[in-house]
């Protein structure tokens, strides 16, 4: 093999620097045989390097590539999708290491670095991953560097600080691209990775569901509101509406499925804020009750939610308008009613009887519905995270024997009382509350936060919202979960180490408001960035002009400043056009650097003979460049660019790196 084909020892050294780096923001979601792959691949390079071992063979890589693909699917259960694709993709980029025999190879797994970097985006794409993701980046630029056999290639601290330079260069042109290239849509829609956990509210509810789920701690969305935040007990989020009940779950009807409009009317005060929702896998948005909202792709269904053309799998941010004071549907179908009115035939018979009693003693809906929200405050019942199982009939187990639930168990149980009393009714499931953050000035929504309450219908009023929690426990509404249970003390038992325990403190709890204000101005100004913000924000500076005009302006803008600055830094009208005197003019930059400057109007041998008299230990090198380019260039030879390549190659590796130092010929 040709020596200009080795691959740098400094180049090898940060390649395998930068697949740590590359797979450690991965581990989280990779099989870990990844792990022991690697370390048995590296071992196996540094080996190669020493001499010790040679490379493997046909077979030995046949069986590595075998074993590669049983593992990837016994892990995941198949060779195709998204988290397969993706342990293929670093699976690739490891065994490649131990192939690499070339500059070229070297190339190869360095633009895999590259791919195997962006795909941790897919599973993560909060600030810290982005920072993080400089660190491969700058390795794999320094061994992209190492490859060059330049005079930095050799010293790994003045590698990796020129691959820190060319990111510090591409800063300005990435912040004019982000700001101005058009921001498209995907071409296509890529699956929520199977390995990314994602918690939050389902399409059905169980009374212990909501208990379970307000056991974590993970990010639902923030809010941020235009002026005053409302107060804690007037936020709502509704996400869905259950209709359906079979004696065990609520779930939604397949009518709330179709796009119907509801009807209602805006008035009053609106409400102005936007949100920035994590990822939930569903289709459903947050908002508070009347909501109206520009996103494309978004319309409210008959039962009031927000509702997505497609699962939310990304960052999402939308801006929303509420209406808290609109009568809500107050001439509702009959069908609508029908099905607001759905129990099993048969079960419970303990709560049918006592809406009964009710029905005799409070004639008015609205006064039955007050008799029942008295029920719960007056009564011994409590609010637990610890709710007991319930039997067959869990409504009856809930009122009249355990009387301890969570706020869906008061949300069910009071929606069943109601349909039996015949007053149309249905459970709302979402999030109440929030942490406001004054650094950040928005409210934070948890899964602890998530909520169930009951929506009943009055004729001439519509749909009214009652909270039979706030009967039980107001503090859950009016200060939040961690108050509501303060005498049991299960406020997120399962997370010890969790800073949201420990607010008492308070250096700690501004660290953690000061961060995850971070977060959220990334998500709301870097992800959130798309297509409307974009066209806001440019109108914003260059005026209302159409956005199909302004897409091309920006696009041909950007490739006129894209071209003039290729023009500015390749300046391809002082290149040699002459390949021979190309050369001898590299020839002598070469040279000068050891201090022999070629004189003005000085021949190419009398040059040449000076300069071996000034480097003697590497005469041989520069007289046979010298004869190859008066051959070529004066004795009618045969033109051959890639001879004096060659030579010029020979005398550069001839030269000591730096001027002034030695090297035995």
């Amino acid at each position: 093999m040709s020596r200009l084909a080795e691959i740098p020892r400094s180049s090898l050294i940060w390649l395998l620097v930068a697949q740590v780096l590359v797979i450690i923001p991965h581990l989280g979601h990779l099989p870990l045989w990844i792990v022991g792959l690697w370390l048995g691949c590296a071992a196996w390079r540094i080996q190669i390097l020493r001499m010790r071992t040679g490379y493997p063979n046909a077979w030995v890589k046949g069986g590595l590539m075998l074993g590669t693909a049983v593992g990837v699917f016994v892990s995941r259960g198949s060779l195709v999708g998204l988290d397969a694709g993706v342990v293929l993709l670093v699976a690739a980029f490891i065994l490649k290491l131990l192939e690499m025999r070339t500059r070229r190879d070297a190339l190869v797994v360095i633009f895999l670095g590259f791919f195997v970097v962006v795909s941790a985006y897919l599973f993560d794409d909060s600030m810290l991953a982005a920072l993080f993701s400089l660190l491969p980046v700058t390795a794999l630029l320094a061994a992209l560097i190492g490859l060059q056999q330049s005079s930095v290639a050799v010293q790994p601290g003045a590698t990796v600080r020129l691959a820190a330079g060319l990111l510090l260069q591409a800063v300005p042109v990435m912040l004019l691209l982000f700001i101005f290239f058009p921001r498209m849509g995907p071409l296509w829609s890529l699956p929520q990775p199977s390995e990314r956990a994602v918690s939050g509210l389902a399409e059905s509810m169980a009374p212990a569901d909501i208990a379970e789920l307000s056991r974590s701690s993970a990010l639902a969305f923030r809010a941020s509101f235009e002026g005053q935040v409302p107060s804690r007990d007037q936020l709502y989020w509704r996400a869905l509406t259950f209709e359906r009940f079979d004696g065990r779950r609520w779930s939604q009807s397949a009518f709330a499925q179709m796009p119907l409009t509801p009807v209602w009317a805006k008035q009053g005060e609106a409400l102005r804020y936007s949100i920035v929702m994590q990822p939930s896998a569903q289709s459903w948005l947050f908002a508070l009750d009347m909501a109206e909202t520009s996103l494309e792709n978004t319309r409210q269904m008959s039962d009031f939610r927000l509702q997505r053309g497609r699962p939310v799998e990304r960052t999402l941010l939308y801006q929303v308008t509420s209406w808290p004071a609109v009568l809500r549907d107050p001439a509702a179908s009959s069908d609508s009613l029908r099905r607001a009115l759905q129990l099993p035939e048969e079960g419970d018979p303990r709560s049918r009887a006592w809406a009964a009693e009710l029905m005799r003693q409070y004639p008015q809906p609205e006064q039955l519905v007050q008799a029942v929200l008295s029920h719960f405050n007056r009564e011994p019942f409590g609010y637990t995270l610890r709710p007991p199982r319930l039997g067959l009939n869990s409504i009856d187990d809930f009122l009249f024997e355990s009387r301890n639930g969570f706020c869906a168990h008061y949300a069910g149980a009071m929606t069943f009382v109601l349909r039996a009393a015949g007053i149309p009714a249905r459970v709302v499931a979402g999030y109440q509350g929030g942490e406001y953050n004054p650094g950040g000035n928005y409210v934070q929504v948890r899964q602890f936060d998530a909520h169930a309450w009951v929506e009943y219908w009055q004729a001439g009023k519509g749909w009214v919202s009652v909270d039979p929690t706030f009967q039980v426990a107001p503090e859950r509404i009016e200060l939040g979960l961690e108050e509501a249970l303060a005498d049991e003390q299960s406020f997120l038992e399962g997370s010890p180490f969790s800073p949201l325990r420990h607010r008492q403190l308070p250096w700690l709890n501004q660290l953690r408001m000061g961060w995850d204000s971070l977060n959220h101005d990334w998500q709301r100004l870097v992800l959130g960035y798309q297509g409307a913000q974009q066209l806001e924000l440019l109108q914003r500076w260059f005026g209302r002009v159409d956005a199909r005009v302004l897409a091309i302006s920006l696009v041909g803008g950007g490739g006129l400043l894209l071209g003039l600055l290729a023009l500015w830094l390749f300046k391809p009208w002082q290149r040699e056009r002459d390949p021979q005197q190309r050369l001898f003019r590299r020839f002598e930059r070469l040279l000068a650097r050891h201090a022999v400057q070629r004189e003005p109007g000085e021949g190419a041998r009398a040059y040449a003979e000076r300069a071996a008299l000034a480097l003697p230990a590497q005469a041989q090198a520069i007289a046979d460049f010298a004869a190859a380019f008066e051959a070529q260039r004066y004795a009618g030879g045969e033109v051959c660019p890639a001879v004096l390549r060659t030579h010029l190659t020979v005398l550069r590796r001839a030269l000591p790196w730096r001027p002034g130092a030695s090297r035995d010929p």
